[in-house]
């Protein structure tokens, strides 16, 4: 068997849906081209470096913000296979589920 390897992304409290995918891309709700802006402004180099599988780890209340879908079809259009966090904000918990990401 392979070695499997993943890159983990670390981040800290407080990550909001605008730092996720900025209110600029929005345009569409397609996950590749979302993917594409992922974290634009905060790791510009994100959506350049990020592999399939790669995994976010986080503090308390990720995905705090909005109340968009566009979050979190932006990380499934990158490929992350999961985010372990402290907290989740509620909205983005509940726009995973309704996404299918979780």
């Amino acid at each position: 068997m392979g070695d499997i390897k993943v890159r983990i992304w670390k981040f800290g409290d407080d990550v909001d849906t605008d730092q996720i995918i900025p209110a600029e891309y929005l345009t569409t709700g397609d996950a590749k081209k979302l993917a594409s802006h992922a974290f634009a402004k905060v790791r510009p180099e994100f959506s350049k470096e990020v592999n399939e599988g790669d995994i976010i780890v986080a503090g308390d209340n990720f995905g705090c913000g909005s109340s968009r879908e566009h979050a979190p079809r932006a990380l499934l259009g990158a490929g992350i296979s999961c985010v372990i966090a402290r907290g989740f904000a509620r909205i983005f918990f509940k726009k995973s589920v309704n996404i299918g990401c979780i």
